[in-house]
């Protein structure tokens, strides 16, 4: 009879125990911090948020009011303070949050990095494009669009922001093997489109000879293509070759309007996925050894606009 009490309270004790496993699944809190509200990280949060129902955690979604690095260390601070227990972030200033995040690991919380990393804060792991190699598609598609010869621009986003600096450095190596190819201007917008538009337009009114323009964030190819159809510059429409960032709606219809001569792709949606899928495993502890994720690139333009996936 003590035998069939003690197994009998063994179950229930198991019982519990696999119930409150359960429950602290449940109450697991994940928050996914974008560098700021733009499109492109609207299919971030697509992902994040349809990957934490799946998974039966608790999401947030928190959009910083700028790119300024400390907006970022703020709003790392108030998840701290809500006592969350993953964050993933696309970092704007790299340098600037390094410290934060290295408190957050230091009192428990994950971190990991998306789209734009800080190799040097501790985080947990890196998900989304190797930047410096999509860079390196991207210029070898520009010199082959001009034959290996031309003045070239570029037009970035957040001059700070790692990743879009990691797309220059990779053009810069593919153009290293055309030395026909200069580049004439490198110019940040804060990726604001609006911003972007003027950098445009000045770039084509100061450098007349220009054959080529790179929009390494996502609004440089919908202000070039705003630009392009302006009646000042409507001569440039398929003598200026543009390659661009991100499939946006307006990107996209550059591609269709004749605008942009390619786009490479990212694959947001599977970021956010893998952002929450990950923090959840290394919360719960079945994710021991970390390693960065590269969500690939892939070039699109006219010819297969209608048939890629991301």
């Amino acid at each position: 009879m003590r035998t069939f009490k003690n197994t009998a309270r063994a179950v229930m004790v198991a019982a519990a125990l696999v119930g409150g496993s359960a429950a602290m699944a449940k109450e697991i809190t994940i928050a996914v911090v974008p560098k700021v509200a733009v499109p492109f990280f609207d299919d971030v949060n697509n992902g994040a948020a349809a990957e934490a129902k799946t998974l039966g955690v608790n999401y947030q979604w928190v959009v910083p009011a700028n790119t300024q690095g400390a907006t970022q260390v703020k709003i790392i601070e108030d998840l701290m303070a809500r006592h969350v227990d993953g964050i993933a972030i696309s970092v704007n200033e790299p340098k600037s949050v390094e410290g934060i995040i290295k408190q957050a690991m230091k009192v428990g919380i994950k971190v990991l990095t998306f789209d734009s990393d800080s190799a040097n804060s501790g985080r947990s792991m890196y998900i989304g494009t190797i930047n410096k190699q999509a860079g390196v598609t991207m210029g070898n598609s520009m010199a082959k669009a001009l034959g290996g010869k031309g003045e070239v621009a570029i037009v970035t986003g957040q001059l700070g922001a790692s990743n879009l600096n990691e797309r220059i450095d990779g053009v810069k190596e593919a153009l290293k093997a055309y030395p026909g190819i200069k580049i004439v201007a490198t110019e940040g917008t804060e990726d604001d489109l609006a911003k972007a538009v003027s950098v445009t337009e000045a770039l084509l009114r100061g450098h007349p000879q220009l054959a080529g323009i790179f929009g390494i964030s996502q609004v440089g190819g919908p202000a070039v293509a705003k630009v392009l159809a302006e009646q000042e510059f409507a001569a440039d429409k398929g003598k200026l070759k543009v390659f661009a960032f991100d499939d946006l709606p307006d990107t996209i219809k550059g591609v269709k309007d004749g605008f942009i001569d390619g786009i490479m792709v990212q694959r947001p949606i599977t970021m956010g996925k893998l952002a929450v899928e990950n923090l959840v495993a290394q919360i719960k502890g079945t994710e021991t050894a970390p390693k960065d994720i590269d969500t690939g690139v892939t070039v699109v333009n006219a010819d297969n606009l209608g048939s890629y996936t991301k």
